[in-house]
């Protein structure tokens, strides 16, 4: 997804759930941060590298694939934007190496989603935040996986857009090529994607690198082949997943609030949203590249207040000008600390589960700090509450 859903959409299903304006925007902000907050701008503010929940492109152009290089990519990746549904798929006939890419295949309704969300109650609204991104993302980043693979990530010739005609759909191939100043273009079903490697472990293969930013546009519908699913077609229906993604967010926000008393999977708000549907879907529905401004008239239509731009250095200073422990008190510091435990927990899941290549994990919270240096921030700040 982007910054549409991530920040503005985000505000209005925060709203619906019963936040107030000034805490929907600190909800939103987070979530559309998670897109952002690389080790560049960390490094910018003196922060924590190992807070970063994203690679810029200049950053993955000097990335290392080794195996060190490929576990920091999918701590970042699987735990953010490609959270995994099931890390205990089974899969006949396949190598080790291949089934340990295969159960990071990032999926909504997941047991890591149930623990991300459980994660952020009785934390922070950054948290909160933080926690939107990734449940967002399991709808939008549906059947790809957060880590380098050609074999789950690839696209081939036969991927075509279903476009709602009369009772039916019209098929049009989508044409992806690696054309970085060419825009998208939906008219023409041309998109840009990531240029082809034949490497398994090319960063060109990460994510859906190869399909561009199509899976994030709201109103896009289309079906291909993926070879892990063994070159059985694979429809998926944007509007009505990101429809969904709305009414679920509503519904653990609802829970993070304390209005609910559990998180349960594939359950949504519905009822709540309900007044709101025909606005909601139209706005899916539009046939453009951003819907940023729809939603931001929505937002506002709601609470009868302006929602400010996104502003990726508004918290800068605060975090810079605060010293020792006063910065873990910061709206960044916030960020950062939820950023940390995102990551922890969904790598510590990764490694029990058998998989490696999210690294070599201990949970900090029974055994203190052993492993990745990422949580070394955890254990200072654990010791700091116990004191």
């Amino acid at each position: 997804m982007q910054e549409d859903f991530h920040y503005y959409a985000t505000y209005c299903a925060a709203f619906i759930a019963g936040y107030t304006h000034e805490e929907c925007m600190d909800i939103c902000y987070s979530a559309q941060f998670v897109d952002l907050c690389s080790k560049s701008f960390l490094s910018g503010i003196g922060a924590p590298l190992s807070a970063a929940t994203t690679q810029l492109q200049l950053e993955l152009m000097d990335v290392r694939t080794d195996i060190i290089g490929l576990q920091d990519i999918t701590r970042i990746w699987a735990s953010f934007h490609f959270l995994p549904k099931d890390l205990y798929a089974v899969k006949k006939w396949c190598s080790k190496k291949y089934i340990n890419k295969y159960r990071l295949i990032c999926g909504p309704n997941g047991e890591l989603l149930a623990e991300t969300v459980k994660l952020a109650k009785n934390t922070s609204l950054q948290a909160v935040g933080t926690a939107m991104h990734v449940l967002a993302d399991t709808w939008a980043h549906m059947y790809f996986a957060g880590t380098p693979s050609l074999v789950i990530n690839n696209t081939d010739y036969y991927f075509y857009e279903l476009i709602p005609e009369g009772d039916g759909y019209t098929e049009k191939h989508i044409s992806f090529k690696h054309s970085p100043k060419s825009p998208d273009n939906p008219d023409k079903c041309f998109y840009v994607g990531s240029l082809y490697q034949m490497n398994e472990n090319s960063i060109m293969n990460l994510g859906h690198g190869r399909a561009g930013h199509l899976p994030d546009y709201s109103f896009i519908h289309y079906k291909y082949l993926p070879a892990w699913n063994g070159y059985k077609e694979v429809v998926k229906d944007n509007p009505s997943d990101y429809y969904k993604a709305f009414c679920q967010m509503v519904y653990a926000m609802k829970y993070l609030r304390g209005d609910i008393d559990s998180f349960k999977t594939d359950t949504y708000a519905y009822d709540e949203v309900a007044p709101y549907e025909g606005r909601i879907k139209e706005i899916l529905n539009t046939r453009q590249l951003s819907v940023s401004e729809d939603f931001k008239k929505f937002g506002e239509e709601l609470s009868g207040r302006v929602i400010e731009k996104f502003d990726v250095n508004k918290y800068k200073e605060e975090y810079v000008s605060s010293s020792g422990n006063d910065k873990d008190k910061t709206f960044l510091g916030k960020f950062i600390i939820a950023a940390l435990s995102q990551k922890s927990m969904v790598t510590n899941k990764i490694y029990k589960s058998g998989n490696r290549l999210a690294g070599v994990s201990v949970d900090y919270k029974s055994k203190g700090f052993k492993g990745i240096k990422d949580f070394a921030k955890l254990i200072s700040l654990r010791r700091n509450w116990d004191e």
